[in-house]
Order: structure tokens, then sequence, then C-alpha cells
């Protein structure tokens, strides 16, 4: 098994359905895009460079998707949050019946356009 996909295995369930949904639209989006894990997290990178991390914070009980260059997306805002970072900003999710896939798939499109 890859270390990424063990990264999720070894997650409580909770957070390997929101993870394993988050995942599905990625690579439904983006197949090009290939999952790695790096600084012990899963991270998509497109080509060469990093394009968004998931991070399952047990302690705060979410998962976040944090996007590069999130600073720079314009839509969706009140979804997004930075939370002391300056340039990463990610989605959070506490629930897998409350992720808006219309939310998820445009600000990663977006996201895209802006890292190019």
């Amino acid at each position: 098994m890859k270390p990424a996909q063990e990264y999720i295995f070894n997650q409580p369930k909770h957070y390997q359905e929101i993870i394993y949904y988050v995942c599905s639209v990625m690579e439904q989006e983006f197949p090009e895009a290939e999952m790695l894990f790096k600084w012990n997290i899963p991270f998509y990178y497109l080509g060469k460079k990093p394009f968004c991390y998931i991070n399952a914070s047990h302690k705060k009980k979410f998962v976040d998707i944090a996007f590069f260059y999130g600073n720079q997306i314009k839509n969706h805002q009140e979804f997004l949050t930075s939370e002391n970072r300056t340039q990463i900003k990610s989605l959070r999710y506490f629930e897998l019946d409350t992720i808006p896939d219309k939310v998820l798939r445009e600000v990663i499109h977006e996201a895209k356009e802006v890292y190019k």
C-alpha cells in the first residue's frame, strides 16, 4: 500500500469517508493529478508542483482540504478559511453529508486557475 493510501486507511471511519469523497472528486475533475505523501500527509500534485493537501485534524475534528495560492481564490470565500496562513486557504469538512459538492468542484477549479 502506498503511504498516502495508508494514511487514509489508518484514519477513523468518519475521516475516511470525507477523504475518500474529496479524493474521488479530485480524481474526476483532474485525472492528471497525482497523490503523493509528503510531510506525513497526502498531497495532490499537478505536474511537479503541489496543488493541495488533505489533513485530518483529530483534535479539531475536521478534514482540511488546503490549497496553495488559496488566498487568490475569489469565489465561495464564506467556505474558505486561512487561520493565520497568508497564502493557503482551505475548505474544512466536519461531516460527509454537509459537503456542498458544487462548491468543492468550483473551488478546486478556481484554485487550479490561480495556481498556473
